[in-house]
């Protein structure tokens, strides 16, 4: 293994090794992450965010391609857009609950962030820079009061006698504040081995992004030369100050030519253009964009239509690729968000109250399917009608909350005949 490596992954990935303390009951073992593998080679002055298109990577210039953009927009979007609530375990089934930690989380986590901001901020931290986290404000008793997010690039996680603490350094010097693990909420995009350093999304795919911006950067380059690819100038030249003027000579005219509209470019006598490398359409630029747009989406487990793709979208398959982003990619995200709520705002011993995200709004379908769904749930007891009006927001109407069971299936004969109790006869002889 080289040098670089070894440093690289002790380091920044697994962390250095502290023992302090001049006895044995004095012993602290302290694991320590101050700083990512990209960082820890930024100290050592190598570009580890460099693709191989020799494209710098960070989180601004990945968003500058619409493909990532769409993907953390939507992803991040539609996580803090579902709605969330607070439920218990009872004899009867589960309970929703009501109260100041029930609104905390449905309306506004903390006096200037509303639980959609706070949600969306916190996953636009996880798909860009693999990590996202708040703090959990207590009261001395214990009771939540509010939920604050945290920068990852100014938290250090370590692990001290086996438990992982956070360190948080505030604005302009401030003074460093410790956490424990109970009181952060953290939600990494992949976590490495260690349980420590978390990997973002834009670091593992650098090179398909870094095409994505060097592909982009090619057709601004080539349309502000008026469309003209490079191109060789041969003639008789005397010496290379010549060679040299003819050249930028030549290349301003193209520039002047592209600005003013015209179509024809006089050259001196003796002079010829030859072009060298190929167009975009030798290089199949607009094939290699789609192909980013491919990539970017496996990147992020998105099916290409969400990022606009419709090269292969048809109504039929349009529809299922909804069903399949809820199964395969926000399934995923929302149970680690409430198994990550439930964990640090009850403990790991908890378990009769939770938090849960209500999906069934991206299910529905169009509203005829939504009828005949409800309709049916009505007829065999398994929906309340007052159930089936809340889901369309719907006010509620006296005698809604009962269960209701569709008539017995009777004799042909004897349809339409009641008896003096009103309901349906069940015999053909009346009886």
């Amino acid at each position: 293994m080289a040098w670089w490596n070894f440093l690289a992954d002790n380091a920044a990935d697994k962390g250095a090794y502290e023992v302090r303390g001049t006895s044995p009951a004095q012993e602290e073992r302290t694991t320590t992450v101050t700083q990512s593998r990209e960082d820890f080679f930024a100290a050592l002055g190598v570009n580890w965010n460099t693709a191989a298109t020799d494209v710098v990577v960070n989180r601004d210039t990945a968003l500058g391609v619409p493909a990532v953009l769409a993907a953390v927009e939507f992803l991040s979007g539609t996580l803090a857009g579902l709605p969330v609530g607070l439920f218990r375990k009872g004899k009867a089934g589960r309970e929703k609950q009501s109260g100041a930690l029930a609104d905390l989380l449905r309306y506004a986590v903390n006096p200037e962030t509303s639980s959609f901001e706070w949600r969306k901020r916190l996953f636009n931290a996880v798909l860009t820079e693999g990590r996202g986290l708040s703090y959990i404000e207590r009261t001395d008793t214990g009771a939540i009061v509010a939920i604050w997010p945290m920068e990852a690039a100014k938290t250090t996680i370590k692990r001290v006698n086996g438990r992982k603490i956070y360190e948080y350094r505030e604005e302009n010097g401030g003074p460093v504040k410790t956490y424990a693990a109970s009181e952060v909420i953290d939600i990494p995009f992949l976590l490495q081995p260690d349980g420590l350093t978390s990997r973002s999304p834009l670091t593992l795919g650098k090179d398909a992004i870094g095409l994505a911006i060097a592909v982009t950067q090619y057709g601004s380059k080539f349309l502000a030369n008026g469309g003209v690819p490079p191109f060789a100038v041969t003639g008789q030249f005397q010496t290379s100050q010549a060679l040299k003027r003819a050249s930028d000579d030549l290349a301003q005219a193209v520039r002047k030519a592209a600005k003013d509209n015209r179509q024809a470019l006089v050259m001196p006598a003796g002079l010829d253009i030859k072009p060298i490398g190929s167009d975009p359409d030798k290089s199949q630029m607009v094939e290699t964009q789609r192909f980013c747009i491919e990539q970017i989406a496996r990147l992020f487990n998105l099916p290409p239509v969400f990022l606009q793709d419709l090269t292969n979208g048809t109504y039929s398959n349009t529809e299922q690729q909804d069903l399949h982003f809820v199964k395969h990619t926000l399934k995923r995200w929302v149970e680690q968000f409430e198994q990550e709520l439930n964990l640090k705002l009850f403990g790991y011993k908890a378990n009769r109250t939770y938090v849960e995200l209500n999906m069934d709004g991206l299910l529905r379908g169009d509203f005829k399917t939504r009828m005949e769904g409800y309709a049916r749930g009505v007829q065999v007891g398994v929906l309340q009608p007052a159930e089936a009006r809340e889901r369309e927001n719907l006010p509620y109407v006296d005698g809604g909350d009962k269960l209701f069971m569709q008539g017995a299936t009777v004799p042909i004969d004897s349809a339409g005949q009641v008896n003096s109790a009103g309901a349906d006869l069940g015999t053909s002889d009346g009886n």
